[in-house]
């Protein structure tokens, strides 16, 4: 199976960017289809962004388009979420999660459809 870590969060002011990076270690990353969910305090964990095996695919969550990239490095086994123009409803622990994938194209918006997760990050945006 494959373990995730997740790094690159801290404390950042509204307008401002972050990378968050999910390492994979364990099996090779580029056999798993990769998402980014989040969990504000009080709040369920809700979906961010998805990335197919191949990275040609890609989904994210109407709060964040436009603002968020998701993008992936099968060679160094990690994926990465650049996230621009933050805002304090961004305020979260963000999680990275794989899920097995025969089909290169695929990617998967609900939490339930993942197999591993990370530990998660936090990510503080302040006014």
């Amino acid at each position: 199976q494959v373990q995730l870590v997740e790094s690159g969060g801290g404390l950042v002011q509204a307008g401002g960017s972050l990378r968050l990076s999910c390492a994979a270690s364990g099996r090779t990353v580029s056999r798993y289809a990769m998402g980014w969910f989040r969990q504000a305090p009080g709040k369920e964990r809700e979906f961010v962004a998805a990335i197919s095996r191949s990275g040609g695919s890609t989904s994210a969550a109407d709060s964040v388009k436009g603002r968020f990239t998701l993008s992936r490095d099968n060679a160094k086994n990690t994926v990465y979420l650049q996230m621009n123009s933050l805002k304090p409803e961004d305020t979260a622990v963000y999680y990275c999660a794989a899920r097995s994938s025969v089909s290169y194209g695929s990617i998967w918006t609900l939490s339930t459809g993942y197999e591993y997760w990370g530990q998660g990050t936090q990510v503080t945006v302040s006014s």
